[in-house]
């Protein structure tokens, strides 16, 4: 089908299209501009609130890369993390728990930071709103700028809105999805005059726009739903998440690992001494061997046999 050929008037150039560019342009670097003028200094952060995440932060790291440790300094921090979860040592108000819990209002670090996404969101907001409006009202049903490939019909809404006609090609764009088109598309010109972390981000605005606000201003220890998150909990169910976590080194039988590589030894190799693994657990298991260095201490005479059993085979 052949497209549709339309004149259009110069000026819609020079009055409608290049002005709503530019001034979402110009409006986007002020609301930046406000925006750091609004968050002032950065705020220190509270040393207890910091180390109760660096030690959730430090106990996954631990469940997650464990297996670059030997087995007996893994279960060395993890008896270590477990004991401090239990305690509480790591909490911020070590005897919070047995407190009555108070009006989350009445706390000033909560007030403060609704306070701080309350205007952050205003600043989101308004300005879109204003430049929609503002279009609305002076080029509503124009038709600016046509696409320079072929679309097809899904496309019709969002780059005609405000233009109600079915028999015009997808191709052809009007002033408010035009206005959108530059809302999303302007971010990389506002990277490169703002640089990166800019205000000036349209993703941010429609999600301020959908939320309108409230559950954004939420601080590190406050859940979704704006109340402080019970810490002491958060930890014990770490704590049962470590005490579920085996430990399997890295590095265990890395030289018969190596040699069955580069065809130096047989790959049963390997499968003997998972056996031999298997059966030391067995009977670990069974003789009820819970402490670190009773775990830790098989493990490492079995892994010094194996590495003199290997240099005799070479």
């Amino acid at each position: 089908m052949s497209r549709q050929a339309m004149l259009l008037d110069p000026a819609i150039r020079d009055w409608v299209l290049i002005p709503i560019m530019i001034v979402m342009v110009l409006v986007g670097v002020v609301r930046h501009q406000v925006t750091v003028l609004l968050n002032g200094t950065p705020k220190k952060a509270d040393l207890k609130s910091a180390r109760e995440t660096k030690a959730l932060q430090r106990c996954g790291l631990l469940r997650a890369h464990g297996v670059h440790i030997p087995e007996q300094a893994f279960h060395g921090r993890k008896a270590f993390l477990s004991e401090a979860f239990e305690k509480g040592t790591y909490l911020k108000e070590p005897n919070a728990g047995n407190k009555p819990r108070g009006n989350v209002m009445q706390d000033p670090a909560y007030v403060e930071t609704m306070m701080d996404g309350m205007k952050k969101n205003m600043m989101n907001i308004i300005p879109q709103t204003v430049i929609m409006g503002w279009i609305n009202f002076f080029f509503s049903g124009f038709v600016l700028v046509r696409l320079p490939f072929p679309l097809t019909v899904r496309f019709k809404g969002m780059l005609q809105r405000g233009v109600e006609t079915h028999d015009m090609d997808v191709s052809w764009v009007s002033s408010l999805s035009w206005y959108f088109l530059n809302l999303f598309g302007l971010q990389s010109v506002f990277t490169l005059i703002l640089g990166s972390g800019h205000a000036a981000d349209a993703m941010r605005d429609m999600q301020a726009m959908s939320t309108m606000g409230m559950g954004n201003a939420a601080g590190p220890n406050l859940s979704a739903t704006g109340q402080p998150q019970d810490m002491h909990k958060i930890f014990l169910a770490e704590k049962e998440n470590l005490d579920l976590t085996e430990h399997e080194w890295g590095l265990e039988n890395v030289e018969t690992r190596l040699l069955v590589k580069y065809g130096k030894k047989p790959a049963s190799v390997l499968l003997d001494q998972k056996k031999d693994k298997i059966a030391r657990l067995a009977g670990r298991q069974g003789s009820g061997a819970s402490s670190p260095a009773a775990v830790a201490a098989p493990s490492a005479a079995a892994a010094a046999a194996s590495r003199k059993k290997g240099r005799r085979q070479v």
